[in-house]
């Protein structure tokens, strides 16, 4: 005979309903109280019906993530990181790509609107006023896109293109290009508006090249433009498109970066396997997943089944959250950036003195160090 949750109950010494919290919104019961009930389950060999669930609780534990491209290295941190974070709220991800294709977002989200409690939408190609529109049909977040009125999580590509342009105007660059990605991408125009601050602020020119695909295609298809265009440093949008720079300006005989600095953004792993490394902007993609599913799931999505579809953003009992968060970017500092032609020269340090005998060493006074003294 299988194990009901009226066993398990009776095992834990608690009522019938603090078990259907602890599987459905272990979150809000006491901690001692759902690790005895959790281990009760275990022991009796108990599994929530999920089906039977959802059809009490108008629920179906299951959240929808819906990424512009599976391929790209910026999204599995994000997946796994948003995986892990409904499986400790018990709940499942359904994972869809969309190659990029706005069409497939808004096909995609129709389909799990009645599959799903909510969905994640990351990097969105859809117009605003879309996103908003399916909004009214399922619970929406949106990663890494700013849309008025709906919750966000957003990170700080403006700060980190800003840090990136005067990273390189330091490093004495006057002439630099910013590689521009896709022109729907809310990141695009973030990086170009405050990159372009930070240029003019350093008195840099900033030669925009664009729209590309964010891709190592992209960005060695580019690679030309790049050498005809006599910048000296180039910022772009992501890592891949930095990476396919790099390796086309190679192929044409351009030594990075001796003769062109390159920045990338999101520090994906092949940023540090690269030759040179890769300088770049580290964005914190596993912290927006578990960031997203949190903020998702602070809504209240236990609106009943039949509240679903056109409307349901207003049904009784659905309170929808318009919170933004901004999560900090850091700029990563590694090989492929280096002086540029309006480098201040070094100054040349002073010819070693013997020691004075008629002036002892001693606090305040500096003696001489050898170099492997100071080695770093």
């Amino acid at each position: 005979m299988p194990v009901t949750i009226r066993d398990v109950a009776r095992a834990s010494g608690v009522h019938i309903s603090t078990v259907s919290r602890t599987f459905s919104a272990p979150h809000l019961v006491n901690p001692e109280t759902r690790v005895r009930v959790l281990a009760c389950a275990e022991d009796l060999g108990y599994r929530p019906n999920r089906a039977a669930r959802a059809l009490i609780t108008g629920r179906t534990h299951n959240i929808g993530l819906i990424i512009a491209d599976i391929a790209n290295p910026f999204f599995p941190p994000l997946i796994k990181a948003a995986e892990s974070q409904a499986r400790h709220r018990d709940y499942h991800v359904f994972v869809a790509d969309t190659n990029e294709d706005p069409t497939a977002e808004e096909e995609l989200v129709h389909a799990l609107a009645k599959q799903v409690d909510g969905v994640l939408l990351c990097s969105p190609r859809m117009s605003n006023s879309l996103i908003e529109q399916l909004s009214r049909e399922v619970p929406l977040v949106v990663v890494n896109r700013q849309v008025t009125g709906l919750p966000c999580v957003l990170m700080d590509v403006g700060q980190g293109a800003r840090a990136a342009i005067e990273h390189l105007i330091g490093l004495g660059h006057r002439s630099i290009a910013l590689l521009g990605g896709p022109r729907s991408s809310w990141t695009n125009r973030e990086m170009r508006r405050a990159a372009g601050t930070a240029a003019r602020a350093g008195g840099a020119e900033l030669t925009l090249l664009g729209p590309n695909a964010p891709t190592e295609t992209g960005g060695a298809a580019i690679a030309e433009q790049v050498r005809r265009s006599g910048v000296s440093a180039v910022l772009a949008y992501n890592d891949l498109m930095a990476i396919g720079l790099i390796e086309g300006l190679h192929s044409l005989g351009v030594r990075v970066p001796q003769e062109v600095s390159v920045v990338g953004v999101d520090d994906i792993t092949l940023s540090r396997l690269t030759r040179p490394k890769l300088t770049t902007v580290a964005t914190p993609t596993g912290a927006a997943g578990r960031t997203a599913v949190d903020m998702l799931l602070q809504q209240d999505i236990e609106s009943p089944r039949g509240a679903r579809g056109p409307g349901a953003g207003t049904a009784l009992g659905v309170r929808r959250t318009t919170a933004q968060v901004m999560l900090q970017t850091d700029l990563v500092i590694r090989d492929s950036t280096g002086p540029g032609p309006h480098a201040r020269p070094a100054r040349p340090l002073a010819a070693p003195q013997g020691p004075d005998p008629h002036c002892p060493a001693g606090p305040g006074i500096p003696t001489a160090v050898t170099g492997d003294a100071v080695a770093s």
